[in-house]
């Protein structure tokens, strides 16, 4: 975590001079500021320096050296349990494309209609997806 702590600094400096390059090529160039460009680089720069402080206070607040900053260490040695998870289930396949149809419908033409008609079809995917090992042959 330190190296990205690190590389976050340095991405977070870098557009904040770009910003000010950008800017002052504006100014030579153009005669004028070029508002949008300058204010989204410059503001890129801050959420690059957020994140790098959230990731400096996490670190120290760990108190102590993580498993990917030791440099003897194995992949297997930071690989959590992350859960159950069922590789044969095909709710995941109705519940994105349900929620495909609901946001084709939202953004093509806005044709509620169709969104309308696909919620239920997410609702479907949510609910299996949730209570499959409370039916059927995985029932517990």
């Amino acid at each position: 975590m330190k190296s990205n702590i690190v590389i976050f600094w340095i991405l977070t400096a870098y557009l904040v001079l770009l910003a000010a390059v950008y800017t002052v090529w504006n100014l030579i160039d153009h005669g004028g500021v070029e508002w949008v460009g300058s204010t989204a680089i410059l503001l890129s720069g801050g959420l690059t320096g957020f994140i790098a402080f959230y990731l400096q206070l996490t670190r120290s607040k760990q108190g102590g050296e993580l498993i990917e900053d030791l440099e003897d260490s194995d992949i297997d040695d930071g690989d959590p349990e992350l859960g159950e998870f069922s590789p044969w289930s095909w709710w995941p396949i109705v519940l994105a494309f349900g929620a495909s149809l609901v946001v084709l419908g939202l953004c093509i033409g806005f044709e509620f209609w169709l969104a309308f008609l696909a919620a239920p079809i997410v609702i479907v995917g949510v609910v299996g997806w949730v209570y499959e090992y409370y039916r059927g042959n995985f029932a517990r």
